[in-house]
């Protein structure tokens, strides 16, 4: 039973898994309600109804909350409430359903072109005044608003200005999250009739302008009580010009009141003790069972004719080919990289250039790489547990999973050293480590990095050490659930 003094949390978000899931957004809506709930939170979830959505089935209209109108500029939008508990847990989810809005076969793009909706600012912009007035109809009082992206950040400052006199949404802390900096949200100016606030708030360097555009994202972190982004080292990152795309200032304005908090993974899905997909179990105390994972990769890319190869190293990459994840070093180095004594795997789709490069490569080198050009959730799970290191060399990383699952099954990242994968790999010292890192942004500094990588497999001792202190690294939701908790209670020292 929950103590009285509970605090009582609403998170607001465009994706959770596992009812819709686009990035790494979805799997922390689908993780952090259920975490903080087992250390004695409350926590309800709204999210839209998309058509592509797995919703419950079957889908539970509301019973308590009936459908009401949201006022958008001079129109008015229905908006039916449906709900749901997520697996394992007591978290409420509400969605938010509109036929016009939500009722298409995508999230953000359109299936068919594969861009952006054209209507995505009014779509947003209904989501989160939805969200605004299910709060008001729900029978509780939430201690906590905690809004996540572009796609709800307007909701901190919505209330601001137009519920500033409403106790139920005012006494609520805000806490606004990016999760990734490079996506805000910049719409015309008339955005903001739509959300309902006046066009006096439009001016320079207020908190809704940024270039003659209404920049979402910028509102939230003007209004929110507390920012956090989703690593230590990104929170540093994103002040800066390089990273900061336009918003540095702002965010060091706000220094005092931004933090870093690392993601955490779900290890009953990422566990190699229990994983369901992979071809043997095994842990830091029993790993011979990956020898048996590495083979089955091998055999299932078809690499190395069934010989025993277990002296020649497997890298896995596992990503979308776009250059933020640093395909363009790995397109410059790539020849270099084949001509390595190593395999290759590589599952992912992207950027045409990257597809067609990659498969290219794979064709002259078909002994050697191999490449599945798809999303395909077994297939990680395979490539996770078989290979012996996780290639990440991203541009920049606000926080990363792939390496993190990598710990967890012995597969030591070489990444890029930035944001969350600064935080998370500990860099191999010549004594141990739980990974390669890389510190120049060139295709030498990636070569090199992958290099040293080799050298120390060619060492069975180290390398048996660096995959134990790898695979015993917690990096659990638990651990980061209770950052958020200090946070929400106001203990951030």
């Amino acid at each position: 039973m929950l103590e009285e003094t509970a605090l009582n949390i609403v998170m607001i978000a465009a994706e959770a898994a596992p009812y819709v899931k686009v990035g790494g957004l979805g799997d922390v809506i689908g993780a952090l309600p259920r975490a903080l709930e087992k250390l004695g939170a409350k926590v309800t979830v709204i999210i839209p109804a998309y058509g592509s959505a797995d919703k419950p089935t079957p889908v539970e209209l509301c019973r308590n909350i009936p459908g009401f109108n949201v006022a958008l500029g001079n129109t008015l939008e229905y908006a039916s409430v449906f709900q749901t508990s997520m697996p394992e847990s007591d978290v409420t989810v509400y969605f938010i359903d509109s036929c016009r809005y939500f009722g298409r076969g995508g999230v953000y793009d359109d299936p068919l072109t594969g861009e952006g909706y054209g209507d995505n600012m009014e779509r947003y912009v209904f989501f989160m005044k939805a969200a605004i007035e299910l709060m008001l109809r729900l029978p509780d009082s939430f201690d906590i608003i905690h809004c996540h992206d572009s796609h709800a950040a307007l909701v901190p400052g919505i209330i601001r200005e137009k519920y500033e006199g409403n106790e139920k949404l005012a006494r609520a802390r805000k806490v606004f999250t990016i999760h990734n900096l490079a996506h805000q949200g910049n719409f015309p100016p008339d955005v903001l009739d739509l959300a309902g606030i006046s066009p006096h708030m439009f001016y320079p360097y207020s908190p809704f302008e940024f270039w003659g555009q209404v920049n979402f994202l910028k509102a939230g972190v003007a209004y929110a009580d507390e920012i956090t982004t989703v690593s230590p080292t990104y929170a540093e990152e994103i002040q800066e010009p390089e990273l900061g795309f336009g918003l540095e200032g702002v965010l060091r304005e706000r220094s005092d009141n931004l933090h870093g908090i690392i993601n955490g993974i779900d290890y009953k899905e990422w566990n190699p003790e229990t994983d369901p997909f992979i071809a043997a179990r095994f842990s830091s105390k029993k790993p011979s069972g990956k020898k048996v994972c590495k083979r089955d990769i091998l055999e299932y890319f078809n690499l190395g004719d069934g010989k025993d190869l277990k002296h020649i190293p497997l890298i896995g990459i596992i990503s979308r080919l776009v250059n933020q994840k640093g395909f363009d070093l790995i397109a410059e180095a790539i020849y270099a990289i084949a001509e390595l004594d190593m395999f290759l795997v590589i599952l992912g789709t992207g950027q045409q250039y990257y597809n067609d490069l990659v498969s290219n490569i794979a064709a002259r080198y078909p002994e050697k790489i191999a490449a599945r050009l798809a999303f395909d959730n077994p297939l990680a799970h395979k490539i996770e547990a078989g290979c012996d290191m996780f290639l990440m060399p991203s541009r920049y990383e606000p926080c990363g999973l792939n390496q993190l699952y990598s710990l967890r099954y012995g597969t030591i990242p070489i990444v890029h050293r930035t944001g969350g994968l600064a935080d998370t790999v500990i860099p191999y010292d010549g004594t141990g480590g739980t990974g390669f890192c890389f510190t120049e942004y060139s295709a030498q500094a990636l070569t090199l990095s992958i290099n040293e990588a080799l050298s120390v497999y060619s060492n069975p001792s180290m390398w048996k050490k660096m995959v134990r202190q790898a695979m015993e690294e917690d990096w659990s939701w638990e651990s980061s659930a209770k950052r958020y908790m200090e946070l929400y209670k106001g203990n951030t020292g």
